[in-house]
């Protein structure tokens, strides 16, 4: 049975992805902060059929973030694909006047300090068995920047850098990065941004495998 690893996982999307990939016969690995709030998710997840377990970590610490990836791995099985959608604190959506240096720095921890360590703990299995995949979701901020929200806009476009680099590196090795851009909010019910229609989208997005950037809907502008 397959793993992945969902890091981000919140009762939104994260949820979703976790119910959308399970339903695939995936055992599901969440991964956020705080502990109690992930066995809550994962008991509510098994009662739908999902073999879920919560692996506490901040993502901006890098060390634990691997240590609970190692950890899942080694309880449920290889991962296979890693799902990475952090929410964003709000000190990243400050307006770029009022963004701290401090505001920035948080921001480039948990959006690319972050991906480095998840992909770092879960990419070399990954290539020795020659298949898995790197999922990242990202606002309309990472490929157009939003002087509202300075600080995503600044780390997810470095987040994307880092993303699409792996994807060109490991296109050919059976390892796929792609990346999901949701302009605007995800919105329980909306057509497109509904966190099961977008869980939908990721599923197919592993699937089958197709260009670097897919869009939940057109930017607007």
């Amino acid at each position: 049975m397959p793993t992945i690893a969902v890091v981000g996982a919140g009762t939104g999307l994260g949820a979703a992805v976790a119910r959308r990939f399970g339903a695939e016969g995936f055992r599901v690995a969440l991964v956020a902060r705080t502990q109690a709030r992930l066995d809550a998710l994962a008991s509510e997840l098994g009662e739908a059929g999902v073999a879920a377990r919560g692996y506490a970590a901040d993502v901006r610490d890098g060390a634990a973030l691997a240590a609970a990836l190692a950890r899942a791995a080694s309880e449920l099985g290889p991962v296979d694909v890693l799902s990475f959608s952090p929410v964003p604190a709000r000190t990243s959506l400050r307006p770029v006047l009022e963004t701290s240096r401090d505001d920035l720095v948080a921001a480039f921890e948990l959006s690319v300090l972050g991906p480095r360590a998840a992909v770092g703990a879960v990419l070399p299995g990954m290539q020795e068995r020659g298949a898995g995949s790197l999922l990242f979701v990202n606002g309309g901020s990472a490929v157009r920047p939003n002087h509202a929200v300075a600080g995503t806009s600044v780390a997810f476009a470095a987040e994307t850098a880092y993303a699409q680099m792996l994807h060109t590196t490991l296109t050919g090795t059976g390892v796929q990065v792609r990346q999901l851009i949701i302009p605007g909010a995800i919105t329980p019910g909306h057509p497109t941004h509904d966190p099961d229609v977008l869980a939908g989208t990721l599923w197919a997005m592993h699937a089958r495998p197709g260009s670097f950037r897919e869009y939940a809907d057109q930017l607007e502008g």
